[in-house]
């Protein structure tokens, strides 16, 4: 299973824990995955089919840019960065 590190602000939707695992061999199967025992995480994360514009995903360390579409691995490693406003 992939391990999934969530970003503080959607903490909530998983009671607080910052790590989970979920299963998939793309980003798109692992939200899926993610979605079934986390609900209202998916639409934190995805927009009309795709990733959320301001959403930085990595997986094992690389900037995801294959989407939904890009391949997990089974012991990846995935973070989630939303983008920080201010000025």
């Amino acid at each position: 299973m992939a391990k999934v590190h969530i970003p503080a602000a959607m903490r909530v939707l998983t009671g607080g824990v910052e790590e989970v695992s979920a299963t998939g061999n793309t980003l798109g199967a692992v939200i899926d995955s993610l979605q079934g025992a986390h609900p209202g995480l998916k639409s934190r994360l995805v927009e009309e089919g795709r990733l959320r514009a301001g959403l930085a995903v990595f997986v094992d360390g690389v900037q995801v840019t294959g989407g939904l579409s890009a391949r997990i691995g089974e012991q990846s490693e995935i973070y989630f960065a939303p983008a920080i406003s201010g000025g």
